[in-house]
């Protein structure tokens, strides 16, 4: 912005003042302009904000029972969701009931009340509960848009971490798009990264934009960083929700198979075959994969601090198109449904070999609930006087 004196003036204190006005105009314009991380028009103090749309925001406690512990069998797992819709709709992660028993919400009233499990899936951490609804109607979080969000841009966690219930923090959107792990056939969707804190008992709760919509659900932290959070895009919750609710649970194809892309520069390091293609390190059993013959890896070995199981067939091709590019396999892989036929080409021994089976809907399986105790990823469903339940390990999915 130029600013320019419609008077010409040749006195000194003339200018002396006009400079002055100059000066005191630019100190203003830094707290006047609206930030590019901001939302535009979305100012409302913090304390109005928190009133606003904590109510919306529940605590949930469920029973886990183990039955593979000689001690503590049975424990208390505490986290955060919050409300949808009219009808008692409340959305949480899958690590915090699934499985679980005598799940119940506590409201931001007081009031304790019984939830029943609607539908969960452990593999994008995302849960449907539903609960009654109050002869004044229960209160709701207004969902936003995750796809427009930007780094920097400000965001408030509101939840209960280690019972302490309603508690808001803030902090920015620090990344986009973060894959954990980051492999081509995981099933782990994109997610935002925050420095809000959040802690054990937050997980479930939702992110909040400065306009108080939820643009996330908080799902993980790093256990041995500071700061260093994960939150499931909204959009994606929105996209399986109908799913959840009718069916329980989300239906998708099941290939069985689990590696990572390799290329032809790869293979040379290690002077092995050169084919670009998806390099196979495990099968799952009882899968199609496995029923159509299709081998696994047996031999582990670390190349520049990554592992790698080698030995197993290399998918060079799906339905005839060729897979030397993330993106394509991607959208290949995310354009399968159950029933459809797959003809995959492999290369094994030096030779290639087609095989072609049907795909059936995928299972939960024991990788999906995340149930190691060792782990660099912690999720934050929480039993009080212990550490969290279940922390979370950085694992591929397997499709």
């Amino acid at each position: 912005m130029e600013l320019e004196p419609k008077t010409s003036y040749s006195g000194g204190t003339h200018m002396n003042r006009w400079l002055l006005a100059v000066m005191m105009l630019a100190a203003l314009l830094p707290t006047t302009l609206p930030s590019a991380a901001a939302n535009p028009g979305c100012t409302e103090p913090l304390p109005e904000l928190f009133e606003r749309v904590s109510p919306a925001v529940v605590s949930i406690s469920a029973v886990a029972v183990d039955p593979f512990e000689v001690n503590n069998r049975v424990s208390l797992v505490m986290g955060s969701g919050f409300i949808i819709s009219a009808d008692g709709l409340v959305i949480t992660n899958s690590h915090v009931v699934f499985g679980r028993q005598a799940i119940t919400v506590t409201l931001d009233d007081g009031r304790k009340v019984e939830a029943k499990l609607l539908g969960a899936d452990p593999i994008i951490d995302l849960a449907v509960l539903r609960i009654p609804v109050s002869r004044e109607g229960n209160p709701r979080a207004l969902l936003g848009d995750s796809d427009s969000i930007r780094i920097g841009e400000e965001v408030l966690a509101i939840g209960n971490p280690l019972g302490l219930e309603q508690t808001l923090t803030r902090g920015v959107v620090s990344g986009l798009n973060r894959f954990l792990p980051d492999s081509p056939l995981t099933l782990t969707p994109p997610l935002i990264q925050t420095d809000a804190p959040i802690n054990p008992g937050n997980s479930g709760g939702p992110l909040f934009n400065r306009c108080g919509e939820v643009i996330g659900i908080t799902t993980s932290m790093v256990a041995d960083a500071q700061n260093i959070g994960f939150a499931l895009p909204i959009d994606i919750a929105k996209q399986v929700l109908p799913g959840l609710v009718e069916q329980g649970r989300v239906i998708r194809p099941w290939l069985g198979v689990n590696g990572r892309l390799i290329s032809k520069e790869f293979l040379a390091i290690i002077n092995a075959p050169v084919v670009d293609g998806f390099l196979v390190e495990k099968v799952d059993a009882g899968s199609p994969a496995e029923q159509a013959g299709i081998r696994d890896g047996v031999l582990p070995i670390t190349i520049a601090g990554e592992n790698f199981v080698l030995g197993g067939d290399i998918i060079t091709e799906i339905n005839g198109q060729s897979l030397n590019d993330s993106t394509r396999f991607a959208r290949l892989v995310n354009s399968l449904k159950v029933g459809d036929t797959v003809q995959l080409t492999l290369y094994r021994e030096g030779e290639k070999r087609k095989v072609e089976f049907r795909l059936l809907e995928r299972p939960v399986l024991p990788a999906d609930l995340r149930a190691s105790s060792a782990g660099t990823l912690l999720p934050m469903g929480h039993s009080p006087g212990s550490l969290p339940l279940n922390q979370r390990r950085i694992t591929t999915p397997s499709r």
